[in-house]
């Protein structure tokens, strides 16, 4: 007779909501609940984002998948980057991989399939200039699912993801201060201060935070920086201005991956529920048939001793906005960013069946970027056929110069599994490309509301991509196909409907396109490679539920998406036509409050993602899944708090990732893994102090596998303590 298991944390808190609301349904009556009309709902849905439209719509009156994860969400979860945060979301997973940091996969896409902005602006490929990003300065994290290219243009195959910077507003000036310890020699550390000055009109707001870890693989020190401030000025009830700079530093010694080893090297070292399969090395070729990790190298770093990893970004951002009469709205910004970055590490890290050994090869690249650009809008509320309307139009213009030195050489050795000499990176030779990109978009949105509950959103954009590109070897000579330039024009767009059958259900529905680089992304395309643009779109359905006078909140969504004309990276060297891409699933959201002491969250995401067209000489990967993406994410959360005597709220959170792949080839498997957190929270006056655990059950578990290194794979953090403390003054 099998021994019943004690339920976890969160079973404990779904138990006890269930037999409150089954007492309260007993007695005819709900628990009592203060809802501020100011609060947002459960699931945020009334909550607006600009990245999701131009027309200023809620994520309920957008006729797509939106989530906002707001600085509530990201303060009561203890989201401490924006790879975190955004796996609290429905279906996304991220991996934080040094080649491609920040990076994210949803829906069956990743990389350079999703675009990541900046404030609405698009910067590059993500998986070039993305960097890993403290919460400490941000406001929200808007993310749009499916096809996203009238939006924010070529790349958002997929769809994007919009980190927003703290604003200023109007009001009493509010001062925060946050600190924390925790393991790893981890510590984060934040001011900030916002409101409206002693000059009529003008508001401002100041971040300034730094975050700093020994990692928990050995040395793996990095720190970062980011400095945020802003000002808008009321000039009159019509006119606003404002402006924004941004500074943001970060340097790391990096981990690049953990080795995939034969089972039989390993021997009895194996380390189970990480990884299965079989695999031949992409780099040496040697067959080391089914794989495993050792457990004697899960904090083993095989990165040179003298490796960095760094960047230094600066934004500047100003502009308007100006009501020139009654519905007419008129909005403008420039901005310019600045980019240096800089690799220097060993990154292939592959077993060698033959020796045993560990082969590595070193590489180094840089980046130089500068963009300037404007966005404009034109916003006009009017009246068609009786019928309200809203319409914007939009001219985005940009102007982008990108130098990449980069290695020329890469010194290579072999050092032992488990003592590895690590060195030093050895003698340098460098190359450079350039890449200078213009781009201009005309885009249109439009709302027609037919009546007070059914609505027809749509848009359209035209854009033109002209790329100039070079690259020469190290000793200054062209190399084949050099220079060329590309011009593309492609045309997205979206059109769908949200309808408010009864009031606080909504159906929605959409038609959406896409466009990105067949092969690879803008700044890397060779002149020898495919110069195409490949075409994707997105059929989507879904409901959502306000429901239980706003305590309560469900969405569910079902989509279709297919992406065509796919060129797939083979270890970062080559390139396989993989023809088509397509992806379908289920997503479901609930978000409860009960009470104002119960907060309930959960959701859960279906994708099937699948190749289809793979052909390629001496093989085929068609009906094969790409790497990284699982089919069922699953996250749930609840939290209580206790408001006798001093007010104390404790909470958990549980997340399910499952089977991945690591490559194309689908014969290593990322095995699922299901991770717990828990915290409690104590409340004093303006003070906030917080106790939080990650990882309860010290889960050992692969988070990623970069395609581009298919020899290794990255894992994910084993379970830590941190104590934080925060103020408001």
């Amino acid at each position: 007779m099998s021994k019943r298991r004690p339920l976890p944390i969160c079973g404990v808190a779904f138990v006890s909501f269930v037999a409150m609301l089954r007492a309260a349904f007993a007695q005819g009556t709900l628990p009592e609940v203060e809802v501020s009309a100011e609060r947002s709902t459960p699931l945020r849905s009334d909550a607006s984002a600009d990245s999701a439209s131009r027309l200023g719509l809620t994520v309920r009156e957008t006729p797509a998948s939106v989530e906002v994860i707001d600085r509530e969400a990201i303060r009561t979860r203890g989201l401490r980057s924006v790879s975190e945060a955004a796996q609290g979301a429905v279906g996304v997973t991220a991996g934080d991989s040094p080649a491609q940091p920040a990076n994210f996969s949803m829906r069956g896409f990743t990389n350079s399939q999703l675009n990541t902005l900046y404030n609405g602006i698009k910067i590059g490929p993500p998986n070039m200039t993305s960097r890993v990003m403290d919460t400490g300065n941000l406001e929200r994290i808007e993310i749009l699912k499916g096809s996203a290219s009238l939006m924010s243009g070529e790349g958002a195959s997929g769809g994007s993801l919009n980190f927003v910077i703290r604003k200023p507003h109007a009001g009493a000036i509010e001062n925060e201060a946050y600190f924390s310890l925790a393991s790893f020699g981890g510590m984060r550390a934040s001011i900030g201060s916002g409101g409206s000055t002693t000059l009529n009109g003008l508001d401002y707001r100041f971040d300034l935070s730094r975050s700093s870890s020994n990692g928990f693989i050995d040395d793996t020190r990095s720190e970062s920086w980011h400095l945020s401030a802003a000002l808008d000025y009321r000039v009159s009830a019509a006119v606003r201005l404002f402006g924004a700079f941004e500074y943001k530093k970060d340097h790391a010694k990096s981990y690049w991956g953990t080795p995939l080893v034969s089972a039989q090297a390993a021997g009895g070292n194996s380390a189970d529920g990480i990884v299965s399969g079989t695999h031949i090395s992409n780099f040496n070729g040697t067959n080391l048939g089914a794989v495993t990790i050792d457990s004697r190298t899960l904090r083993t770093n095989y990165n040179v001793l003298d490796n960095r990893m760094k960047a230094d970004e600066v934004w500047w951002r100003g502009g308007f906005e100006w009501s020139v009469v009654s519905g007419v709205v008129l909005r403008s910004q420039l901005y310019r960013y600045s980019a240096s970055r800089e690799w220097f590490n060993n990154e292939v890290i592959a077993f060698n069946a033959g020796t045993g050994l560990i082969d590595r090869e070193r590489f180094f690249v840089a980046h130089d970027q500068v963009l300037l650009g404007n966005k404009t809008e034109l916003q006009w509320d009017s009246r068609l056929f009786g019928m309200d309307n809203r319409m914007v139009l939009a001219l985005e213009a940009s102007k982008l110069d990108f130098v990449r030195p980069g290695a020329a050489n890469f010194p290579g050795d072999s050092v032992n599994l488990l003592a590895p000499m690590r060195g030093d990176y050895g003698v340098l030779t460098t190359q450079q490309q350039t890449s200078r990109i213009d781009n201009v978009a005309v885009a249109f949105e439009d709302r027609l509301r037919i009546n007070p509950a059914l609505a027809v959103v749509g848009g359209l954009r035209i854009e033109e991509i002209a790329l100039d590109r070079t690259s020469v070897n190290a000793a200054g000579v062209n190399r084949a196909g050099f220079p060329f330039s590309r011009t593309w024009r492609p045309t997205t767009g979206r059109v769908g409907f949200t309808w408010e059958a009864v009031p606080g259900f909504s159906w929605f529905g959409q038609y959406a396109t896409g466009a990105d680089v067949a092969a690879n992304n803008l700044f890397l395309l060779g002149g020898l490679q495919p110069p195409e643009l490949t075409r994707s779109r997105t059929y989507e359905t879904g409901v959502r539920h306000l429901f239980w006078q706003r305590r309560g909140e469900w969405s569910m969504a079902a989509f279709d998406i297919a992406r065509s004309n796919v060129y797939s990276a083979v270890g970062g060297r080559a390139l396989n036509l993989a023809g088509k891409q397509v992806a379908n699933g289920v997503e479901v959201a609930l978000g409860l409050r009960p009470t104002r002491r119960w907060n309930m969250w959960g959701n859960f995401a279906y994708t099937r993602a699948r190749y289809r067209s793979y052909d390629f000489a001496g093989g085929s990967f068609t009906g094969n899944t790409p790497p990284n993406v699982p089919t069922v994410v699953a996250n749930a959360g609840a939290s209580y708090r206790f408001e006798a005597g001093l007010p104390i709220e404790a909470g958990t959170s549980v997340r399910h990732v499952g089977d991945r792949f690591s490559a194309d080839a689908n014969t290593v498997k990322l095995l699922a893994y299901t991770t717990a957190d828990a915290f409690v929270s104590a409340e004093l006056r303006k003070t906030r102090l917080t106790l939080r655990v990650r990882n309860l059950a010290n889960k050992r578990y692969a988070i990623w596998g970069d395609p581009f290194y298919p020899d290794q794979i990255l894992l994910g953090a084993p379970r830590s303590l941190e104590v934080s403390v925060a103020f408001k003054l």
